[in-house]
């Protein structure tokens, strides 16, 4: 049989040693953070949506007469690839600079926010949530700068 001071040693060893086990657990690490680009779901989506927004921006007369003699395979090819890469996917994108594919166009703010209500209207229609929505745009706002050429 333990001795009385054994059995009173027992529960503070036995403490001691659960309080030190568990200072030595660390937290589980956060899951990691996805990119926007799987966010958004990856090629698949933003292929389609890139799809449905050159359709709306076809259709949308306050713009579409930028678009009249441009190549809609290689458009529709580099807006994804412009996309995936700004959105932190996987690729280059081939294309050139804003500033340069815009230029002598005349693309004027209004231009500029009709394409922008054209991409949000695409979004919409795909169930992009607030959140990426308001990423997408913050990550292609700032090319305004070298597409816009008049102030309306």
């Amino acid at each position: 049989m333990p001795s009385l001071a054994t059995r009173r040693l027992f529960p503070v060893i036995a403490g001691l040693l659960l309080v030190g086990a568990c200072s030595n657990m660390n937290p589980p690490p956060p899951p990691p953070q996805q990119t926007l680009y799987e966010r958004l779901g990856g090629q698949p989506a933003i292929t389609a949506v890139v799809d449905d927004f050159v359709g709306n921006v076809a259709a949308d007369s306050r713009i579409n007469g930028f678009f009249a003699h441009t190549n809609i395979p290689r458009l529709k090819m580099l807006l994804v690839e412009q996309i995936t890469v700004g959105t932190g996917g996987p690729g280059t994108y081939e294309g050139r600079s804003m500033k340069d594919a815009h230029r002598g166009m005349g693309v004027t703010d209004a231009d500029f926010n009709a394409l922008v209500e054209d991409l949000v209207k695409t979004l919409n229609k795909f169930h992009v949530p607030a959140k990426e929505q308001g990423d997408l745009l913050a990550i292609l706002g700032p090319m305004k700068g070298d597409i816009v050429e008049k102030k309306s």
